[in-house]
Order: structure tokens, then sequence, then C-alpha cells
């Protein structure tokens, strides 16, 4: 690759060791550091005029001065006449602040993208943005790759039983990305909805999720034939309790989404229920998210596919593995899930992967190397939508 300079930002130096490895071209000279008053310097080593500039910088657990020294890079490159800069961003940071969840919040990642426009940036990669409608916050061209055909692929290569497996969202936000997987794979999708404030009573005939209740009389024509859906219903305290700080981007789904004919009640005791809907009794579940940051939800809804739904065993599916706090030690201990698979978009340590045996990394470093290649050539990268590298 002639007249190209691919730098690494300090966030995720094996990642951008692995992506110009696969280039065949060696990271670009680039002196990072910390003044005594802990601000960023950034001196880049090299020419970068008339250049194609790639920087290497995901998010991380110290995203704010990763995002810092990215816009420094940027600011540097720009400084220095290079023809083109492009932020290669596996993990977009403050994706999950994509809008306001409180009337006087912020749209932070709106924000982030204006700072990365006034910086310089000329073009975005990035991977499973937490909601697609973000690349509406640029200005510039954005690439939203996705990790699904790796992830399907690995699925294949690692699970026999793929064929009798069920796909699953722990939320209804997740559910367009679940019935990708589960269409990809040829299998059926499931869907988790969890109420985290109320408890409902049940009665035996389910209705529509997200259509208003029947009336006294039950001649509504929301029914639906018992023999073609399943709900499988937990009214487990202990799990609330575990779940009630786990930060879902479903809320606009939850007060939509009923489970049954009867109006919902408070209960004390059991603070809310979880249901499933679909069928995963002696199958394999998978349940898939873009990111995992606590590990909460991830647990109550494995637990309650285990225990009350009776799956064969339960993957646990991720893009991002944020892994915040505990979270890979409560999942090690969480004996409903059998494994863990995430990608490397987002730095993990090596003393925090010896803490898991259940652990599994793909590696996507492939995936963004050919991005790069084809957006340097001017190339498609529609064939990266929906094939593995």
């Amino acid at each position: 690759m002639r007249r190209v300079k691919v730098f690494s930002g300090s966030s995720h130096p094996e990642l951008a060791e692995f992506i110009c490895e696969k280039l065949g071209i060696p990271p670009a000279a680039v002196t990072l550091k910390k003044f005594s008053n802990q601000e960023t310097s950034v001196e880049i080593g090299c020419s970068v005029r008339d250049e194609d500039v790639f920087i290497i910088q995901s998010g991380s657990s110290h995203v704010n001065d990763h995002l810092m020294e990215l816009l420094i890079m940027i600011s540097a490159c720009k400084g220095s006449s290079a023809s083109r800069i492009t932020a290669v961003m596996p993990y977009f940071p403050y994706s999950k602040q994509s809008k306001k969840k409180k009337h006087r919040g912020a749209i932070t990642a709106k924000m982030v993208a204006n700072l990365l426009s006034v910086a310089g940036v000329d073009h975005i990669i990035t991977m499973d943005l937490h909601a697609s409608q973000m690349q509406g916050f640029f200005n510039k061209p954005v690439d939203n790759l996705y990790a699904e055909p790796s992830i399907a692929k690995w699925i294949q290569d690692s699970v026999p039983e793929h064929t009798n497996s069920v796909v699953v969202s722990k939320n209804a936000g997740g559910a367009k990305r679940v019935t990708s997987l589960a269409d990809r794979l040829k299998v059926d999708f499931a869907l988790i909805h969890s109420d985290r404030t109320r408890g409902f009573h049940q009665t035996c005939s389910p209705t529509i999720p997200g259509t208003p209740g029947n009336d006294s009389s039950g001649s509504s024509n929301n029914n639906l034939n018992s023999s073609n859906l399943f709900y499988h219903t937990s009214n487990d305290h202990s799990t609330t309790a575990r779940r009630s700080d786990d930060n879902d981007d479903d809320d606009e789904y939850n007060s939509a989404t009923s489970t049954t004919e009867e109006a919902p009640s408070m209960d004390d005791e059991t603070g809310s229920v979880i249901t499933l809907v679909g069928d995963v009794a002696g199958k394999v579940a998978f349940i898939v998210d873009d990111m995992i940051d606590k590990a909460d939800s991830f647990i109550a809804a494995a637990e309650h596919l285990m225990k009350k739904c009776h799956a064969k065993r339960v993957y646990v599916i991720a893009t991002h593995g944020i892994l915040s706090n505990d979270s890979i030690n409560e999942i090690e201990r969480c004996k409903s899930i059998y494994q863990l698979v995430i990608t490397n978009t987002f730095p993990i340590s090596s003393e925090k992967r010896s803490q898991s045996s259940k652990l599994v990394v793909i590696d996507i470093s492939a995936t963004l190397s050919e991005a790069i290649r084809r957006t340097h050539n001017g190339e498609s990268i529609s064939y990266l939508f929906h094939t593995a590298i």
C-alpha cells in the first residue's frame, strides 16, 4: 500500500499491531506521552504530507484520555498536510449516550462526533454502533462495520449443535440484531421481556407483546393460538435485585409491552417479571447483544433460560466486551453461562483474561484491515457487511 500511514493510539496497541501485520506495513512513528500536569502530548514522527492517514484508537476504560489523544493526533496530522484522515474506532466511545434519557440530559455521542469533525477527521470506520442512527450525527462519511459475520462463523465452527439452537435477545431493543443473526444461522429466535418496576399477575391466555390488552369479554382479535407462542415467566426476586442497576437501552419498549390480558398490579415481594417469548427447551441458546458492560442482566437472562425454560446450554455473545467492575468474575461464577464470547474491539487486559476460563475472544482485525485497504483503494466495503474475513 503506497502513500499510507497507519498510526496507533495508546488505547489498543495489540489490535493496531494485528491490523498492521495483516496490511503488511509497520505502524507509523508517533510519540505519545503525558506532561507532569497530565496534559497529553503527541509528536508525529514521520512525514504525512499528501498521505492517506489512518489512526486506530478504540474506546477503553480510560475513555476521556484516549479520546483527547485521538483528537490531538487528528489535529496534528491535519496541520501536517495529510491528504485524508480516517479515524478507525472499533468501539465508539460514549455510544450509549446517543439520546436524551432525561429532560436535562445531553446527547454526548453527538458532541463526540462534533469534536472529531472540528479536529479535522475526514472519515470514520467503526463497528456495531449502539444505535445505527448515530451515523447521522456526523457530517463526514461513516462506515459502520458488523461483527455478525465473524460471530456467525465462530458459532458454526465451534458449536456442534448450532443447528439446534435459538438466538435470544435479552431486551426488545436488540430484536433486530438477534433476528439478523438467526436468519444467517437459519435458526429460531426468542425475546426476553422484563419489567423492572412492576409485578404482573399471570393469566393463561397470552396476548401479542406490544398490543393493547383484551376487553373483559375476551373477544379481541389480538389473541394468538397458544400452540404457536411460548411464554415462560419468572417472578424471581433475587434475580430482580441483581438486575435493578442495569442500564439497558430499551426504556421506550417497556411501557408498550404486555404479557398478559390482566391489568398489571404491583407486587412488593416479586418486584418484576421476566418473560421469554419463544421456545428454548432442549436447545442451545445464544444471548446476543452489541456490548456487555455490567453482567447483571445477562446473568439473569441465562438463569431464566436454564432454570425456568430448560435450555440445554447458554452462550453469552457480545461485540464489545467492556466488562466493567467485577463482571468477568460474576460470569465465571454463574453456572448457567457456558461461555462468554466477545471480539477484541475493546481492550481486555491479560490479567482480566486470566480470571475467566469461559472467555473466548474473536479477532476482528482482518475485517478492519480489509476495510482500511478497500477505503484506501477506493473500493466498496459492502462485501464486509455479510462476509467473514
